[in-house]
């Protein structure tokens, strides 16, 4: 008799090996007879059987006895050993009479007919525990005739195809994620995620076209310093130019390529991550108007089999067109944001007593301008004139006619600054232009106020505009209140109405609020519950620092919004503020430079301590990241009153406002946003024309600066 093989690819159980039972196991109770009895054929078929590394199982007989190998056994999990030579239907119970798994073998039994059966999830136990699983598998179900061609038996033979499944199934996932992904940074940080996630590489590269050369993110395994964390803007860097690399090759030629084993990136490896790749696939991004390659990689050999490369080039087809759409919407973004921006002044006043900040931001729809404006600026007496508008409309109309109220509105103010003068010269303008663009819809809301500088008293009107939000600092240990202010309504402009005033006097500490109706509009609730909602999310406040409360203003009412937002805050305060600001320059030494100058300062100013090293931790943060996402010279400025410390790094680099993160959120660099938010008692972030400002509140609370 010929000894029956062993497997050799056994799986690690306390149970003995399928070969070995079948050695040992009493065959002559079965049908099958004792095994030196066995039929030429069926043994030969269960030698091929016992070798293999593949699932493969027969059943033997009308009662379908079943013999199978050591693979086999990994997927019937506890019913194995007990399973050998037993008929399948007493191994399976109910699963056996299922339609799909018994009734097809039997057809096949009866019908000497062979089938293959597409895929079809299955039920397995995976690992030294049991643990079930759902696994894919296509089963091919053959016919076994002994030597005189009469069907004795059924093999089976099953191919896993769970990990293809899964990874086709991802590439479902990847599709719609890439759907939701609006700029070239969005589109980054999906396909690097898809890459490690689905295919479990050690190294994926996404690169677009740069000018010459092209821009590229990495994601590396098993780094702590990953340059496309999930939460801020990933980091780019640049290809050198002339410097042939498989990814460039990739990207030029239009072509795919993988390499199983070898030195793939050996000649143009930048860091010792690239030079332990030995199996990489470079995969060309091909849409008419972009070039790109996605390019992943393996620290260990990698066939790239004829399923995977298909599957690799068809993400690369997705992550391609994708990154078209993107870059278009970032064009047109990029042109409605600087439009809308240079329409919007770039500083505000610096007053003594009195701080000023504003906030613009876009609505769903950022390649639209919007007609949402603000302004603030000194009158010839010293005053402060401050106002808040919305021209209705998302196109470049609305923004032209924002334009032209707005800069109508500072050259009346100049002339004569009361408030129902202003309003009247404003309403003679919106109904001029109606006029000439035989427009009937040119629809305009202002809130225009005029701040006496000396006692705080601000006269306000209102052209069918909310009325601000006024917040009054509480008194020894009271808490901070908040109400509308009283406003007498007038008409919007254009419509030929009188205005009247109303007049509310800021005490020290005080702060008005001044938003537009996408602040507090939502679908589905009522313009009240907007309002009740941002009156007391500004009585909530920690401070009444105009920062803050735009900050706050613009996430005070729950639920999306279709509207731009435009909020203007002042705050008089209690004592006058020292500042302080640095330029640092795009290099290594800069947060370094800002730790050692802003803490001789603060130690100058008399800042506690506790105060001092939360607060430089915290502008060294926020520095690197500047440096470091935006690519370009930051400013740090530093506000020091009785009540706060006030820290803002701004940039003048294109990436957009900074994501705002929870507490667990920490940057690629370090602790990042999260120690920020941990650290501080209020932040936010404030895009500008040429940039954004990211910043940070630490209240004093019982310490005085010296």
């Amino acid at each position: 008799m010929t000894a029956l093989p062993s497997q050799a690819d056994v799986a690690d159980r306390d149970a003995p090996g399928c070969a070995a039972l079948v050695r040992s196991f009493a065959w002559q109770d079965t049908p099958l007879g004792a095994i030196d009895t066995w039929d030429s054929v069926v043994r030969g078929t269960v030698e091929v059987l016992l070798a293999s590394p593949v699932p493969m199982a027969l059943v033997y007989g009308d009662d379908y006895v079943l013999i199978y190998n050591d693979a086999y056994a990994d997927l019937i999990g506890p019913r194995h050993p007990e399973a050998m030579g037993r008929p399948a239907a007493d191994v399976f119970g109910d699963l056996w009479r299922a339609p799909g798994v018994g009734p097809v073998i039997a057809d096949v039994y009866r019908s000497g007919q062979s089938f293959l059966e597409a895929e079809t999830p299955v039920s397995v136990a995976r690992g030294a525990a049991g643990r079930i699983e759902q696994a894919f598998f296509t089963r091919g179900h053959s016919v076994v005739r002994d030597r005189h061609g009469t069907v004795v038996g059924v093999l089976t033979v099953a191919a896993e195809t769970t990990q293809v499944t899964r990874r086709l199934q991802s590439l479902g996932e990847l599709t719609a994620q890439l759907a939701g992904a609006l700029t070239i940074d969005d589109v980054a940080r999906v396909v690097l995620s898809y890459a490690m996630a689905s295919f479990d590489v050690d190294h994926c590269v996404f690169a677009v076209d740069d000018g010459t050369a092209y821009r590229y993110v990495r994601r590396i395994r098993g780094e702590m310093l990953d340059e496309a964390d999930e939460r801020l803007p990933p980091v780019w860097k640049r290809t050198r130019p002339g410097v042939e690399s498989p990814l460039s090759v990739a990207a030029e030629s239009g072509r795919s390529s993988f390499q199983a084993d070898g030195a793939p990136l050996a000649e143009v490896a930048t860091d010792r991550h690239e030079r332990r790749i030995r199996a990489l696939a470079a995969l060309p991004l091909r849409p008419p108007s972009l070039r790109g390659a996605l390019t992943m990689g393996y620290r260990s050999a990698h066939a790239w089999p004829p399923a995977e490369r298909a599957l690799l080039n068809a993400a690369a087809e997705l992550v391609g067109q994708a990154a078209e759409r993107a870059r278009r919407f970032e064009a047109q973004h990029g042109t409605a944001q600087l439009l809308q921006r240079s329409m919007l002044p770039e500083h505000l006043p610096e007053l003594d007593t009195f701080r000023i900040a504003a906030r613009y931001d876009v609505g769903v729809d950022g390649n639209a301008a919007g007609g949402d404006f603000y302004d603030a600026f000194e009158l010839a007496d010293g005053r402060l004139a401050m106002v808040l508008g919305d021209v209705a409309g998302h196109d470049v109309r609305a923004a032209a006619v924002m334009g032209q109220v707005r800069a109508a509105l500072r050259a009346l103010a100049l002339t004569d600054p009361a408030p129902p003068s202003v309003l009247a010269g404003l309403d003679r303008l919106v109904g001029s232009l109606g006029a000439e663009s035989r427009n009937n819809e040119i629809f305009v809301t202002v809130v225009y106020g005029v701040l006496d500088t000396d006692d705080g008293t601000i006269t306000l009107a209102s052209a069918g505009h909310p009325p601000p939000v006024l917040r009054r600092t509480g008194v020894a240990e009271e808490r901070a209140t908040a109400e509308l202010v009283k406003v007498p309504p007038g008409a919007p402009l254009g419509l030929g109405g009188r205005w009247q005033t109303g007049q509310v006097r800021l005490e020290p500490g005080d702060s008005i609020l001044m938003f537009s109706d996408g602040v507090v509009e939502r679908r589905g609730r009522t313009l009240a519950d907007g309002l009740d909602d941002l009156v007391t999310a500004t009585a909530r406040a920690s401070s009444g620092d105009p920062r803050n409360l735009c900050a706050l203003a613009t996430a005070a009412v729950a639920g999306p919004t279709d509207d731009d937002v435009a909020v203007l805050a002042v705050e008089r305060a209690v004592t006058m503020s020292r500042s302080a600001t640095m330029q640092v320059a795009a290099e290594p030494t800069g947060p370094s430079r800002v730790r050692h100058w802003m803490s001789t300062r603060l130690r100058e100013w008399g800042v506690p301590e506790t105060v001092i090293g939360a607060a430089v931790l915290c502008t060294s943060e926020l520095t690197t990241n500047a440096l470091l996402h935006a690519g370009t010279p930051a400013q740090v400025h530093v506000d020091l009153s009785a009540e706060r410390l006030l820290v803002s790094v701004a940039d003048t680099g294109t990436r957009g406002s900074v994501t705002r993160a929870h507490t667990d959120a920490l940057s690629s660099r370090g602790r990042g946003l999260g120690l920020i938010e941990e650290l501080s008692d209020s932040w936010g972030t404030d895009p500008t024309v040429r940039g954004s400002t990211v910043w940070f509140e630490m209240l004093l609370r019982d310490s005085r600066p010296r």
